[in-house]
């Protein structure tokens, strides 16, 4: 009697694009940087932006900090994945780094607005949208104000845009309210797992 063939085991799943939303203040930046710190397998996604660099950013590390006349070059020429206006800076995701990330085997994560985030699942359908929220509009407000960066007038606009960005909320496939940094990143954590697990993404081994 022939022996059983052992099966040879799950096909790896392939990587994807993660999309992070979330109202300015609700901590989804730090959220990215400690999500990929505990996945070799993500990459930050460095996005360009018009605005000037604060504190110790760095160009190329933070953003790719680009002048007026370079950003529209690239809108001209398709470079961008998506791109949007935010508090009257522009920012845009380019294509070139991600494909280069996904031929690699890593899923680059893009820390975008709602904005970005609508445009990117339009675009790419398999991409996975996470919304960051705060436990509350009134803890938001109380993380802006302790930033101590913004005018009166700033923190109102933020707070403004922050409401009509929470309304998005059934655009996204998940939520994760960031009160408690180490259980958002676990929920983070979970999201990955599962996503690992989805049929469609398992390919044959080469």
């Amino acid at each position: 009697m022939a022996k059983e063939r052992a099966f040879p085991g799950w096909p790896p799943a392939a990587p994807f694009l993660l999309v992070i939303s979330g109202p300015s203040g609700v901590g989804k930046t730090l959220l990215c940087e400690r999500l990929i710190a505990r996945h070799p397998t993500l990459v930050l996604s460095v996005s360009a932006t018009t605005r000037a660099p604060r504190g110790h950013e760095t160009d190329g590390v933070d953003y790719r900090f680009w002048s007026e006349a370079e950003f529209q070059r690239a809108v001209d020429r398709g470079h961008f994945l998506e791109w949007a206006i935010v508090h009257g800076n522009r920012y845009g995701t380019p294509r070139q780094p991600l494909d280069e990330e996904l031929r690699r085997g890593r899923s680059p994560v893009l820390d975008v607005d709602v904005q970005g985030g609508r445009s990117v699942k339009a675009l790419v359908p398999d991409a996975v949208l996470v919304l960051v929220a705060p436990p509350s509009l009134s803890a938001l407000e109380e993380r802006l104000r302790g930033r101590g960066t913004d005018e009166e007038s700033a923190i109102r606009e933020r707070l403004a845009i922050a409401t009509r960005e929470l309304a998005e909320w059934t655009q996204y496939d998940y939520v994760v309210v960031n009160d408690r940094l180490e259980d958002a990143l676990a929920e983070l954590d979970s999201i990955l797992v599962a996503e690992g697990l989805r049929v469609s993404r398992r390919r044959p081994r080469s």
